[in-house]
């Protein structure tokens, strides 16, 4: 059961990181636009930050209680915190 959830979870944030991934990586070393060096730091921040503090701003932002989690939890009905759905945005 638990190596049956982890690879769904590694599925599904493969699938929906990589899009996102590639053409982030794309813009950032082809194209030169305004904010770059700041998008460059957002990418890199997940790499420099202690796992702890990473899953803290998470659940900060994608908990029932959050920015993104209240709308997404009141008005779409998809709730992160505590689901596999939220270890995959977790992995992504």
């Amino acid at each position: 059961m638990a190596v049956r959830l982890s690879l769904w979870v590694a599925l599904w944030a493969t699938v929906v990181a990589l899009p996102i991934g590639i053409a982030v990586a794309f813009a950032l070393a082809r194209a030169s636009f305004w904010g770059k060096s700041l998008v460059d730091s957002i990418v890199h921040l997940p790499l420099v930050l202690p796992p702890v503090v990473t899953g803290y701003l998470l659940l900060i932002t994608f908990g029932r209680r959050g920015f993104v989690g209240s709308f997404l939890a009141d008005h779409l009905g998809i709730v992160f915190s505590f689901r596999w759905t939220g270890a995959a945005l977790a992995c992504g």
